[in-house]
């Protein structure tokens, strides 16, 4: 006896490269960390004070799950208790650069066309 397959509304994974695109990219601050992180390499403190708006246990959450994508490398050196924890980009995160300038771009443009201003970062 053979077994049908399964009904396509059962079927796992991304139906389509944008699908998978948003599985490993998506989320309100992923994005925006990964932007950050294009930069050069960045502590833990220095992320939260340029994306304030983010919740501490956001930010945690996000930089694990982006490093469980295998797009950022946690480096933490010190005595344990007072570690020094840095963020980089790894070579498949440094993949995403052209998609995060785009991004970059079309916000600035959209910001230019419906007026809206971004504070300076300190």
């Amino acid at each position: 006896m053979t077994t049908a397959p399964p009904a396509p509304e059962s079927r796992r994974g991304p139906s389509c490269p944008v699908e998978l695109t948003l599985e490993v990219i998506g989320g309100k601050w992923a994005t925006v960390i990964l932007a950050h992180l294009k930069e050069g390499v960045h502590r833990y403190g220095e992320l939260r004070r340029r994306i304030p708006a983010v919740s501490e246990k956001m930010l945690v959450q996000r930089l694990r799950t982006l490093e469980s994508h295998g797009l950022i490398h946690r480096t933490a050196t010190g005595p344990k208790g007072a570690e020094i924890v840095e963020y980089r980009l790894t070579e498949e995160g440094t993949t995403l650069v052209p998609v995060l300038d785009a991004l970059y771009t079309w916000g600035l443009s959209r910001a230019s066309r419906t007026g809206v201003r971004f504070p300076p970062l300190e």
